[in-house]
């Protein structure tokens, strides 16, 4: 997605939530003045807000905040604001079918025609031949049903359906509409599609919902207070960022808070705080959430060629990303973008250290906000003192394309 550039006003606005003495030329930088640096050049790229934030090894922890939460008002950004996670609602998601099959009540090569007879078939589309585990990785073939939806793509769309209801099938049977994108199991490519028949299986496999199994699994035993997994609910309780977008260009710049989430459904529906995503990869990478084969089919990852130009040498597991560092090692993420928000994230393989990046509004027209964000995910995990292990990486560049489009 194109990004909004940033009014003069809202540069104007822009605000830290760190008031600390600017770093001089004869003593080192501070983190926390790094970070704020890291913000305020995310913010300088076109972003309407910014926050992030960031835990070390030994649990220290540091925010930073810029830009306005809400133009109309012109209130700040501050680190506890709610918004919509979009993809990284897949980790939530994937941790929950894992935890279903580590208690053996299905299995990754279960198929979708075990689960959802007829559900995904026509036009060259059939579930026998995908697994759970493919949907979970991306590797189903299945066509992006988010490609051509038009509250996602357009201004005029997202203003025609921002509120109405969509069930999963009638998301599916969009994505059934057109042939696959190749034969399950041969190539990667990024298909929300997969996500919301994960989301069906959940429901057959359980007799409830995936949002109520994420909140009965994740959300409450964590106490992640700020984190919600709505159904149709278009506002965001409490205190939030405002999302902002064109939808590339497509039509004037405007308001996007207000969005039935189903059109997003387990794809990316739902709605968090840095520090509750901080508290989930804490304990997912930690080994709270899931047993340990589960952990580690989670972490066994594909390459993902078509991702290349966004982080060079990334690679997909079930719900979770490995991407490189500049420095050695790499680290685990999963992105998330939907119109007005982007989500951002970083996590150690043993989930001590943690960071958390969330902006608003459309960003740079080229690369350069893509580009500040992964610095600073990057700059925070190689910062000094903080440990490095694993194969050398390179830092990833280029624009998201993990979002429910």
């Amino acid at each position: 997605m194109m990004r909004t550039t940033a009014t003069a006003l809202v540069a104007a606005l822009a605000v830290s939530v760190l008031t600390i003495p600017a770093a001089t030329a004869r003593s080192p930088q501070s983190p926390e003045d790094a970070l704020r640096d890291r913000v305020t050049a995310v913010m300088e790229t076109g972003t309407v807000g910014a926050l992030a934030r960031s835990t070390g090894s030994h649990g220290r922890r540091r925010s930073a905040t810029a830009g306005v939460a809400d133009t109309a008002t012109g209130e700040a950004v501050r680190p506890g604001d709610r918004f919509r996670i979009a993809s990284a609602s897949k980790t939530f998601v994937a941790t929950v079918v894992l935890q279903l099959a580590g208690e053996g009540r299905l299995s990754l090569d279960d198929t979708v025609e075990d689960w959802l007879p007829g559900v995904v078939s026509g036009n060259g589309n059939d579930g026998s031949g995908i697994t759970v585990r493919q949907l979970l990785q991306h590797t189903s073939g299945l066509h992006n049903y988010t490609a051509d939806l038009p509250v996602l793509g357009t201004v005029a769309g997202f203003k025609a359906d921002r509120y109405r209801t969509w069930t999963a099938e009638e998301l599916i049977a969009r994505a059934m509409r057109h042939r696959p994108d190749f034969a399950p199991g041969t190539k990667w490519s990024y298909s929300n599609t997969g996500y919301i028949v994960v989301g069906m299986i959940i429901k057959k496999a359980t007799g409830t919902s995936w949002q109520q199994e994420v909140t009965r699994r994740i959300i409450r035993p964590l106490h992640l207070r700020d984190t919600l997994a709505p159904t149709t609910q278009p506002h965001i309780p409490g205190r939030h960022l405002h999302g902002y977008s064109h939808f590339e260009g497509s039509g004037p710049t405007i308001d996007v808070t207000e969005f039935n989430p189903s059109a997003a459904g387990a794809a990316g529906a739902m709605i968090s705080t840095a520090a509750d995503l901080t508290r989930f990869y804490q304990a997912l990478l930690g080994g709270r959430l899931l047993r340990p084969a589960q952990l580690t089919a989670m972490k066994t990852t594909v390459r993902t060629p078509p991702l290349d130009y966004v982080w060079p040498g990334a690679s997909y597991g079930l719900g979770l990303m490995r991407i490189p560092l500049s420095c050695d090692g790499s680290y685990y993420s999963h992105p998330g973008d939907i119109p007005g928000y982007t989500t951002r994230n970083g996590v150690s393989a043993d989930g001590r250290r943690v960071v958390v990046l969330a902006t608003t509004g459309d960003g740079a027209a080229d690369l350069s906000t893509e580009h500040a964000q992964n610095k600073l995910i990057d700059g925070e995990l190689c910062a000094p003192g903080r440990s490095r292990r694993g194969p050398r990486g390179h830092r990833g560049r280029g624009r998201g394309g993990l979002h429910p489009r």
